[in-house]
């Protein structure tokens, strides 16, 4: 696997991973509302020098979002600067595959399987994307979207997902049909920045990398909704 450092702070979980000659370390902590505070202090102990090129990085990823805004902007930033001063490419991964990866690397699900990945969005939303298994690879099927999760849909001709992921936690109140498909849910995963390195690794190879001055999350919805949340008033 090639040089890469990782970024992901999404969810309440804020992770860091390095591979660097095979060997991958990480740093991961669910701190939230602290990842501002916990992810340089995460590079530091990963890279003390913070001389990425010479410890071999040969990119910085990020998960892109969906998720905080908060710790999207954190991430964004973050790589933004790094990606700039050490004049390395960025490689965005959607957070919502990367948690698919985690779920695939700590057997919750297997090859073959379709997986609805699903993050809060808070204010009644969930932020929603299925992908399938295939051989050991992640197959996105449609775009991500938020959306209440009463209206969650899946093909009648789905064969049975597994859910995972904190946005799982309102299954409950997704329609019958929906919940029919469901073979397992999993409601305490957090995506790990060790995942986004397999997927980063193939972004990289195909080369869908960004400049430093392209960095920037992915918030599915139009960001005016976020500027609304303060309004929204008591959240779930």
């Amino acid at each position: 696997m090639r040089g890469i450092l990782a970024i992901e702070t999404a969810t309440d979980a804020c992770s860091v991973a390095l591979c660097r000659g095979g060997e991958v370390l990480e740093r991961h902590e669910v701190t939230p509302r602290q990842h501002s505070q916990r992810l340089f202090s995460m590079l530091a102990e990963l890279l003390p020098d913070g001389r990425l090129a010479e410890h071999g990085i040969e990119a910085i990823a990020y998960g892109s979002g969906p998720g905080s805004f908060t710790g999207l902007r954190v991430a964004a930033s973050a790589v933004q600067g790094l990606a700039y001063a050490a004049c390395l490419p960025a490689v965005p991964v959607s957070t919502l595959a990367c948690q698919v990866a985690t779920a695939l690397r700590e057997g919750l699900v297997t090859d073959g399987q379709r997986v609805a990945s699903l993050i809060d969005a808070r204010i009644n939303e969930v932020y929603c994307a299925l992908f399938q298994v295939e051989s050991g690879q992640l197959v996105q099927c449609g775009p991500a979207q938020a959306c209440p999760p009463s209206a969650l849909v899946l093909p009648d001709a789905m064969p049975p997902v597994v859910a995972v992921g904190s946005g799982a936690a309102y299954l409950d109140k997704a329609p019958a049909a929906f919940r029919a498909k469901l073979e397992h849910i999993d409601t305490t995963l957090l995506p790990r920045a060790r995942d986004l390195l397999p997927l980063a690794e193939r972004a990289l190879a195909a080369g869908q990398v960004q400049d430093a001055m392209q960095v920037r999350p992915v918030y599915v919805r139009d960001e005016i909704n976020w500027k609304k949340i303060p309004q929204q008033g008591k959240q779930r």
